[in-house]
């Protein structure tokens, strides 16, 4: 038998943002209901950086992601997050493909966000604020645009060079899009952050009523975006409890006592699968913790290689 390669390149050409959606929203039910394994994330930490090990079975399909993250990367010319994954036949364990998973990561990430959003933000969402523009950003817009008429964008960055690049993303898709100060992009319907930022960005008085807000961002201890007190006036929905609680946005509010587990209302699964309603009122505040899941990975690789295998996509590699 031989194992399938699939680059970059083949992924980009394979994977919708439709298709990814589609299967992370399976994905989120099925854990929802309890009927996946996902042990929980392994971090080697650096001085610049993280690797991470995510292995997760589901319905029938396993695999697992190695995935990097190191902020500083640009300055090497070298993409922030770079990822490999090898999805195996769960009854023999035979590596059915190797493929790149840095494509599969910004798309399944930014679904979530979508996912999310679709459950939790108001229906007339209308403008949409992003504080950080950098490549999951439009991952992000993509996946918003499947569920929102998306009239206004609001875009903010530390570096201003990258937020009009975001703009003009933007702008491309049809949406009036504007570069603008930080306190102005989180006067919004939806508010998505995705820094990776170790001390609050995002202030409590900037934050009105019926705003949802996807943090993004928090993926790894010590990391936040949002001050806590936003969380402690907001239903906080999380993709993973363990996963939230260890590095998510809720990571720095809990381990400091200004948030306690119990004030975590429900994982999106519970959501999805109809076990917890989502938005309940047009005024409250709702927050998602996005901190990325293996299912979501697999999930979507599941799509990816079966489309492959059909299209004659890759090439053929013998291990054993």
């Amino acid at each position: 038998m031989e194992t399938l390669i699939l680059s970059r390149d083949d992924v980009e050409s394979i994977l919708t943002m439709e298709m990814c959606m589609r299967a992370v929203e399976h994905a989120f039910e099925l854990h929802g209901k309890g009927l996946t394994q996902m042990p929980a994330k392994i971090y080697l930490t650096f001085e610049k950086g993280d690797l991470r090990a995510m292995p997760a079975y589901i319905e029938g399909h396993a695999g697992i992601k190695w995935v990097n993250s190191h902020p500083h990367n640009r300055e090497k010319g070298l993409p922030t997050v770079m990822a490999l994954l090898i999805y195996n036949d769960p009854e023999t364990g035979f590596p059915l493909a190797v493929m790149d998973a840095t494509h599969i990561t910004n798309m399944r990430t930014g679904a979530a966000g979508g996912i999310a959003a679709k459950y939790l933000a108001r229906k007339d969402s209308r403008v949409f604020g992003f504080v950080g523009c950098g490549m999951q950003a439009r991952t992000q817009l993509l996946a918003l645009k499947e569920v929102f008429d998306v009239e206004v964008v609001k875009c903010y960055d530390l570096n201003e060079s990258v937020a009009r690049e975001f703009a003009s993303f933007a702008s491309e898709l049809g949406i009036d899009a504007k570069v603008t100060g930080l306190q102005d992009a989180c006067s919004c319907d939806v508010l998505t952050t995705t820094t990776p930022s170790r001390e609050p960005v995002v202030k409590d008085e900037w934050i009105g009523e019926g705003v949802h807000i996807n943090a993004i961002g928090a993926d790894a201890p010590g990391k936040q975006e949002l001050e806590s007190s936003i969380l402690k006036r907001a239903k906080v929905v999380v993709d993973d409890y363990e996963q939230a609680i260890h590095s998510g946005e809720v990571n720095v509010p809990i381990s400091k006592g200004e948030m306690r587990k119990e004030d975590i209302y429900a994982s999106i699964g519970e959501i999805v699968a109809g076990l917890k309603p989502g938005r309940e009122s047009e005024k409250e505040i709702t927050i998602f913790d996005s901190t990325g899941l293996a299912i979501q990975d697999i999930a979507t690789a599941t799509l990816v290689y079966e489309r492959a295998v059909e299209l004659g996509k890759g090439v053929r590699f013998r291990f054993f």
